[in-house]
C-alpha cells in the first residue's frame, strides 16, 4: 500500500525522536579551554601567608606583595619556625639579653640548609618574615628581630593585613 506525502514526514520524524541525543563535544572544549586560560592568567594575582587562626595580625596600608621567605611566627604562646615550634612567648620573655638561643639555633639550621649568603644579600642578609599577633609587646618583637639579625637574617618583613586605602574626604574636615 502506497502511503500519502504526510504518512512519509510523520515516520520520518518519529524516526529522528527515537534516535539518541549527540553530545556536542566541539562547543563543550572550547568552554573548557576558555576557563583553563581564564584560571591561569588570574591565578598568580594574590599569594596568601598561611596564617595561624589564634593571630590576628596588625592592620596596614602597606602595597608591597609579600615574598615567600623564611616565616617566623609569634604566636600568644609559641614561637615557630618555618611549621616547628622553638620555644614559648614565657621563655623568650624571660631571657636576658636581645638573642632566644633556640630561635638563633633555629635560624641557623635553615641558614646552613639555605648555603652561603649570594653577593646580593651579603649587604642585606637573608631574607624573612616575621608574624606576630598584634598584641604581641614590642619588647617581645624586638628580641625576635635582633636574634633574626644575629643570625643574618636582616632583611625582616613584617606581616600585616592590608587595608583599603581610604577615600578622599573631598576637602571635609
Amino acid at each position: 500500500m502506497k502511503q500519502s506525502l504526510r504518512a512519509k514526514r510523520m515516520a520520518k520524524h518519529h524516526r529522528r525522536l527515537k534516535q539518541g541525543s549527540k553530545l556536542n563535544l566541539v562547543s563543550l572544549m572550547d568552554i573548557f579551554t576558555i576557563l583553563v586560560f581564564f584560571l591561569l592568567v588570574n591565578s598568580g594575582d594574590v599569594e596568601v601567608l598561611q596564617t595561624d587562626k589564634s593571630i590576628k595580625l596588625p592592620a596596614s596600608f602597606s602595597e608591597q606583595v609579600p615574598e615567600n621567605n623564611l616565616l617566623v611566627l609569634i604566636s600568644a604562646t609559641d614561637v615557630v619556625v618555618a611549621g616547628r615550634a622553638v620555644g614559648s612567648v614565657a621563655d623568650l620573655l624571660a631571657t636576658e639579653g636581645d638573642k632566644f638561643e633556640p630561635l638563633a639555633q633555629e635560624l641557623k639550621y635553615h641558614a646552613e640548609k639555605a648555603g652561603p649568603l649570594t653577593e646580593k644579600n651579603q649587604l642585606t642578609g637573608r631574607p624573612v618574615t616575621v608574624m606576630a599577633d598584634q598584641k604581641v609587646p614590642y619588647q617581645l618583637l624586638k628580641k625576635v628581630m635582633a636574634t633574626c639579625a644575629a643570625a643574618e637574617y636582616r632583611d625582616i618583613s613584617l606581616a600585616v593585613t592590608k587595608k583599603e586605602l581610604p577615600a578622599a574626604n573631598n576637602g571635609e574636615g
